[in-house]
């Protein structure tokens, strides 16, 4: 019997979602939480899928997690900042750009 890593639950989840079962793909997603609750795909992948779904508080958990759990990735600052502006939350979303900018060197467009 193969181990259940959160690697192997994550690809399952993936496949769930590309047969069009996004609501299967969330629930296997939150499993592999119980697993293993700083994995960062599984934080970066509910974040956009809750947002998807309309679940917007819980997709902007999932994306400032990722932040947290990656602060000197500017990509996960970026995905926070779509996050917030397809929820509504522009200012948020404006400061989470800047922040992506801010480690990519970028300087802020005024």
């Amino acid at each position: 019997m193969s181990e259940q890593t959160p690697g192997k639950l994550y690809d399952a989840a993936m496949k769930l979602k590309a047969e069009g079962n996004l609501e299967g793909c969330v629930d296997a997603l939150k499993n592999i939480l119980t697993i293993d609750p700083n994995h960062v795909q599984t934080h970066m992948a509910l974040g956009v899928h809750q947002q998807k779904l309309g679940r917007f508080e819980e997709a902007i958990f999932h994306a400032k997690k990722v932040s947290e759990l990656e602060p000197t990735d500017a990509f996960s600052f970026t995905q926070l900042s779509v996050i917030y502006q397809r929820c509504g939350k522009i200012f948020e979303a404006e400061e989470a750009m800047a922040r992506a900018r801010e480690i990519q060197g970028t300087p802020q467009r005024h």
